[in-house]
């Protein structure tokens, strides 16, 4: 039986609606202008003191992926294998949000393989050779490597939005615990690369909208394609 907390049969236009609603706050901290205020917290004409910090380096990044991938290995196994509210969601489902994970892996990899916005420790007043510029001034180059818009490492974690919109359907008590443990660790992840330079705010905010908007549209189809069968059996 789902979790009786479960909400009864939320309608896709209510996740979307949540989705659309967070939107035109990440635009408004985008147009604060204040990523560069935050920057200088941590950086100095000299570059960033924690960029090559042992701790945030090796543990809270190198260490957080590698949690990451394992996560996200276990997460495959319970197409097969599925343990606690999992065993509640049909296989198909599964499935489904298994590649909403991947596919918001993907998509963060393949917007960051084309941002020409380049990271705090690479700008001119952080002693690198860079200038400002929004991650919206498409096509304008800033002096740096570019590739950094928005979040990798943020991605380890808001990737995993799509377990608790999983989760959702069968169980609110699971739902949102995940809900909560991946914000807390998504804004960990980004706050470390925040310390070390190489992000600003706005990045991780931007990381955590995109994998969610993934996983709310990839669950809306696998919903409609699960009505869309039962209507026709």
């Amino acid at each position: 039986m789902p979790d009786s907390q479960a909400p009864p049969g939320r309608s896709g236009w209510q996740r979307f609606s949540a989705v659309a609603a967070a939107l035109p706050l990440l635009l408004l901290w985008d147009a604060s202008g204040l990523d560069l205020t935050l920057a200088h917290w941590f950086g100095t004409p000299e570059g960033f003191p924690l960029q090559y910090n042992p701790f945030l380096q090796s543990w809270l990044h190198d260490g957080a992926r590698q949690l990451g991938w394992a996560a996200l290995a276990l997460l495959i196994a319970s197409v097969w294998h599925p343990i606690g509210p999992l065993t509640q969601l049909p296989r198909s489902q599964r499935v489904w949000m298994v590649t909403a994970v991947v596919a918001s892996l993907v998509l963060v990899v393949a917007i960051k393989a084309m941002s020409r916005t380049s990271c705090p420790w690479d700008l001119a007043e952080f002693g690198g050779s860079a200038a400002y510029v929004s991650h919206w001034a498409w096509g304008v180059k800033d002096g740096g490597d570019g590739r950094c818009f928005p979040g990798g490492h943020a991605s380890t974690a808001f990737a995993f939005l799509a377990l608790a919109v999983w989760l959702r359907d069968v169980s609110g008590t699971a739902s949102n615990r995940v809900y909560l443990a991946v914000l807390i660790l998504g804004f960990t992840l980004g706050w470390v690369q925040q310390a070390r330079g190489a992000h600003y705010l706005s990045h991780t905010l931007w990381t955590g909208w995109i994998c969610w908007t993934v996983a709310v549209t990839l669950h809306s189809l696998a919903s409609r394609r699960s009505t869309s069968g039962l209507s026709r059996t």
